[in-house]
């Protein structure tokens, strides 16, 4: 989508197009597809060689994100809860584990469903395993992705949209920085009207944009996130200065 206020962009992938293979595989590599979708690719993994390639490049590019992930402190009530499915008492727990009896119980019981789920996995028997009735579990809602392409149709970035809260997950495809020392700026530009900066992003670490309150109206389908490379100082920018270098059209938003 061209603006008067942003320079020309080269042709380059539809937003109504149907996501690329290589689209599909990163998203599945984040998990934020459909439960159901996510089984096809993971059987499409095992059928379509270059697919599975996809999913492993994938893999090593977001492989360095990991170093991002802060432990979480585990809530007091998670330990409780595990006392009480593994039979312990108050009592028991405050007095040492490894002295109560119901511990060495929950533990061997745990240990066994361990091991039987390890040979299942190893055996990958082709009949079915009958397993006793469990609850079902509720799926996790899919987080709507837009990916930022380049001219030639392969992501440099993905973006999770959050209407609701006005902020924009980036998770980029690692890449080399700009030999000139520019830096990728994002731009929110809704339909018939100027880009608006959203600030610097970053070329090989997923962070979290903030979107000013003034423009969040704008995050809705329709409207273009594009990525131009501009000088570090004076971000954010009134207008972009250098051309598209991956853009791609917001199709759906997270609820909050």
């Amino acid at each position: 989508m061209n603006s008067p206020d942003l320079p020309p962009e080269r042709d380059g992938p539809e937003g109504n197009e149907p996501p690329s293979d290589d689209v599909l595989a990163g998203e599945l590599v984040l998990g934020v597809l459909e439960a159901a979708q996510r089984r096809q690719l993971q059987a499409r993994i095992e059928a379509d060689r270059e697919f599975a390639q996809r999913v492993e490049a994938w893999e090593h590019r977001l492989a360095p994100l990991l170093s991002d992930i802060e432990p979480v402190e585990v809530p007091a009530q998670v330990w409780a809860g595990i006392c009480r499915r593994l039979g312990w008492t108050e009592r028991e727990a405050a007095a040492g584990f490894w002295e109560s009896l119901g511990f060495w119980r929950g533990a061997t019981v745990l240990a066994s469903v361990i091991a039987l789920a390890a040979i299942a996995f190893i055996l990958q028997r082709p009949t079915p395993i009958v397993r006793p009735p469990v609850a079902r579990q509720v799926e996790p809602a899919a987080k709507p992705v837009t990916a930022l392409a380049h001219d030639d149709g392969t992501p440099g970035w993905l973006a999770s949209v959050d209407a609701a809260n006005g902020t924009v997950l980036m998770v980029p495809v690692p890449s080399a920085p700009d030999p000139q020392g520019r830096v990728p700026e994002l731009w929110l530009i809704p339909a018939g009207q100027a880009p608006r900066s959203l600030g610097a992003v970053s070329i090989n670490r997923s962070h979290t944009v903030t979107v000013p309150q003034d423009a969040r109206a704008a995050l809705v389908p329709g409207s273009v996130l594009a990525i131009t490379l501009e000088p570090a100082a004076g971000i954010p920018h009134p207008a972009p200065t250098g051309a598209i270098i991956a853009k791609g059209t917001i199709q759906q938003t997270a609820s909050g």
